[in-house]
């Protein structure tokens, strides 16, 4: 019966995580370069019951050998495994502004490990002055000709500097090199990530590298090809008709859980106000 109450609440744990990853991913359906999140559920290990019973033997003095009946297996519940970002490709649209930039894949070699595609990222500087990593190219100029993110993170160049330019007035060609109208160059930092899921997610669109994910220049990547567009962003990758489907889908399962829940609970109230009573 207790089994049934953790069973039943685990369930709904899960459930209500899966549904807090869902609604951060349509909240961010029109964020630039978003990338949605995919939940994976895990049942916990099953349980392997048995009996343990004694047989007799009739011999002189008695004898009694203990011996094992198998029941059967039973499951102890669900738990959200994991939530990893999908870095497919958003589709692209068209601002018509010089500070928008958007990367486009063309060939990024499959990890053999993942059987996953790498992917390609903008470098910017982090809070804490350390590389960090976003496909958002809705880039602004502040107050002294940085260019920056929208959230005002330094966007860094192939050396790993700032770029500061004069004007909004600059052009980007295809393979990431910024001419600016004073006749400032710079070439965009642009770093390639071969097991993309290695990469911790952080809030303001930026991913961080770990120890073991150092991300290398994209231009020195051996088969890798993209080019930048000028005027252009990414849209998220989120699908926002799957994950309206997705998120009635697992409030229906909280509820079925939660409609279990209670039913073990009216039972084990019954079982402690009326069975055993004396009339």
């Amino acid at each position: 019966m207790f089994r049934g109450f953790y069973t039943a609440a685990s369930g709904m744990l899960a459930q209500q995580r899966r549904t807090e990853v869902l609604t951060n991913n349509m909240a961010n359906a029109n964020t630039p370069g978003f990338k949605a999140d995919q939940t994976s559920m895990r049942a916990f290990p099953e349980m392997l019951l048995q009996r343990i019973d004694q047989q007799s033997i009739p011999t002189e003095k008695g004898l009694n050998l203990p011996f094992s009946n198998r029941i059967g297996t039973v499951n102890t519940g669900v738990y959200m495994q994991e939530s990893l970002p999908s870095f497919v490709q958003g589709d692209l649209t068209e601002t018509g502004l010089n500070t928008d930039l958007a990367l486009l894949d063309i060939n990024l070699p499959v990890n053999p490990e993942s059987g996953l595609r790498g992917t390609v990222f903008y470098t910017v500087a982090g809070a804490d002055g350390q590389p960090r990593y976003t496909r958002n190219g809705n880039f602004t100029l502040d107050g002294e000709g940085f260019l920056t993110t929208a959230s005002g993170f330094y966007i860094l160049d192939e050396e790993g500097g700032r770029i500061q330019l004069a004007s909004d007035r600059f052009a980007v060609n295809e393979s990431g090199i910024l001419t600016g109208e004073a006749g400032e160059t710079a070439r965009l930092g642009i770093a390639y990530a071969g097991n993309p899921e290695s990469l911790r997610k952080e809030g303001d669109g930026l991913f961080a590298a770990t120890e073991e994910s150092v991300l290398e220049s994209a231009y020195n990547a051996e088969g890798v090809q993209f080019k930048l567009q000028q005027g252009y962003l990414e849209r998220s990758n989120v699908d926002a008709s799957r994950t309206m489907t997705d998120m009635l889908t697992a409030y229906r399962s909280f509820e079925a859980n939660q409609k279990v829940l209670q039913a073990y609970d009216r039972s084990m109230e019954k079982a402690a106000n009326e069975i055993g009573r004396i009339g």
